[in-house]
């Protein structure tokens, strides 16, 4: 499998274009899995299940139709990107075994920086416990949403993936309702007090990745 780490920004259809070729040729024998680490500048995207009532800033960056599942996402300088094209032909095919995976993924590569990354059952991503904040309106602790999950399979091969908010500008969010949850924010590692940076978070993935997916002939 490779890893492909790219600095700096990554123009958001070139790199759609270079997953779909790519997922093309995993499918058809002539490539190897890989997981792709970049950031993209300042842009939303819309999954299948978008609505446009939450893009509340339509004007304010660039909007993609993703074609992956969910709704409203933000990406930006500052937050990880991971495009995971991985062959499900032989890793099992499960999709929703396959999106736990990448909720364990990012769970895990969290906890390398002693967070403690949560799945809420009828929301998307992975949520933090705001014990430092003032309890919501229904006296429930508050909760932030640190990642996102997008998934897209072609002949079951996958791509999009996970987005971690490592230090994005969270203002930027404010354009768009994340997922289509009103009633909850999003915070960032360096949000939290951690001083990570893109590298760090980058090591925590590579290091956690073989223990939360199947090796190749599983």
């Amino acid at each position: 499998m490779e890893w492909k780490i790219t600095d700096g920004l990554t123009d958001y259809n070139e790199a759609v274009a270079f997953m779909e070729a790519r997922v093309a040729a995993i499918a058809a024998g002539e490539a190897e899995e890989c997981v792709w680490l970049l950031e993209h500048p300042p842009l939303y995207t819309a999954g299948t299940s978008a609505r446009i009532e939450d893009l509340t800033d339509p004007d304010r960056f660039p909007v993609y139709e993703a074609k992956r599942g969910g709704e409203y996402t933000y990406h930006g300088p500052g937050q990880r990107v991971a495009y995971v094209m991985l062959d499900l032909n032989k890793r099992g095919k499960d999709v929703r075994g396959f999106v736990k995976k990448l909720e364990n993924w990012v769970i895990a590569a969290l906890a390398e920086f002693n967070v403690q990354g949560e799945i809420r059952d009828g929301r998307v991503g992975v949520w933090v416990r705001r014990d430092d904040k003032p309890l919501t309106a229904t006296g429930q602790p508050a909760e932030d949403k640190i990642a996102a999950i997008g998934l897209r399979l072609r002949k079951w091969v996958s791509f999009h993936g996970i987005s971690i908010n490592v230090e994005p500008d969270l203002e930027h969010f404010s354009g768009i309702v994340p997922c289509g949850i009103t009633e909850h924010g999003v915070t960032s590692l360096v949000d939290l007090g951690l001083p990570v940076t893109m590298a760090d978070v980058d090591v925590a993935l590579q290091k956690t990745f073989a223990d939360c997916f199947q090796p190749v002939d599983a």
